[in-house]
């Protein structure tokens, strides 16, 4: 009897548990998840502003430990606590270990002795020269060839989380493309095409240095040297090319000197008087000169004469 009247004890309490109304808890509807972009940048806040939650006991202790030192060395403390940066700088924070917000500056800011360490990332463009590169060409000729890069760093906290050493690192992947690029042209091509190989040089540094948060602003290529005995062959053959460009010009300018004979002696044959003219004009070139012999040359009568009958 007592167990059925226990059994029926607990069938009531079930039945006034199903007849009362829902706590407010439950009957309280869920939030619905806001995707719009407003909602998620103040979740992003939200997250950035209580990051120190993430430190845990030890870092809660070192933090607490950090403030009170601030305060009993107040005002000396000012001098460790403030920091500086320039207009052309930013400084990547990290308490902990862990990046506290984004790049600081430029100005004023303050630090947590002790829990807080910052980098400074210059954002000036800084330039570097490629070191010589042995390359083989397309055509099979060994050349060097050296260049200088233009870059400067566009986010400092990837630079300084993505990579150990962003200028160095940029160095070297400069080095390897120029290789890379220069290894598909021909020793003309690399000659006369500096331009188009600087832009796709450019093109493939940028795109390697992106994950860096590294910009490649330019690429010029400095210098290509040639082996010496390639140097002198093509030295020959610019020798060989110009002296035939001489023969050549030399020879149009007899081929018009002489057409140019021809017409003044066609001139000359249809005027008596130019014929004589010329006469004169040459004795007086030869009492000129000064000479201890004079050779008279035929009279142009007899000349004239000797030319008509000739022809008749």
């Amino acid at each position: 009897m007592r167990g059925a009247k226990q059994h029926h004890s607990w069938k009531a309490d079930d039945e006034r548990r199903q007849r009362s109304p829902p706590s407010s808890q439950q009957a309280s509807p869920t939030r619905p998840h806001n995707t719009s972009s407003g909602y998620h940048m103040h979740e992003k806040f939200d997250t950035d502003s209580h990051e120190d939650y993430n430190l845990g006991i030890c870092g809660y202790i070192l933090l607490a430990l950090s403030y009170a030192l601030i305060c009993l060395t107040f005002p000396f403390s000012l001098t460790v606590c403030l920091k500086v940066v320039q207009e052309y700088e930013r400084a990547v924070m990290f308490r902990l270990g862990r990046i506290l917000g984004g790049a600081k500056g430029p100005g004023l800011f303050i630090i947590v002795p002790c829990v807080d360490a910052y980098t400074k990332v210059d954002l000036r463009t800084v330039t570097f020269d490629v070191p010589p590169q042995e390359i083989l060409t397309k055509d099979s000729v060994t050349v060097a060839v050296d260049a200088v890069v233009y870059f400067r760093v566009f986010d400092p906290v990837i630079s300084i989380t993505n990579v150990e050493d962003a200028p160095k690192s940029t160095q070297l992947l400069a080095a390897t493309s120029l290789r890379n690029v220069l290894g598909t042209k021909s020793l003309q091509e690399i000659l006369s095409d500096r331009e188009s190989i600087a832009q796709t040089m450019q093109a493939a540094l940028d795109e390697g240095t992106e994950g860096w948060g590294v910009r490649v602003e330019r690429v010029e290529v400095k210098d290509v040297r040639l082996p010496v005995q390639l140097q002198r062959a093509m030295a020959a053959e610019a020798e060989a090319a110009r002296e035939a460009r001489a023969k050549v010009i030399a020879a149009e300018g007899e081929q018009k000197a002489a057409r140019a004979l021809k017409d003044a002696a066609d001139v000359i044959m249809q005027s008596p008087t130019a014929l004589q003219l010329r006469y004169l004009q040459t004795l007086t070139t030869i009492a000129s000169e000064k000479n201890s012999t004079i050779v008279f040359p035929i009279p142009i009568e007899l000349m004239h004469a000797a030319i008509t009958t000739y022809r008749k």
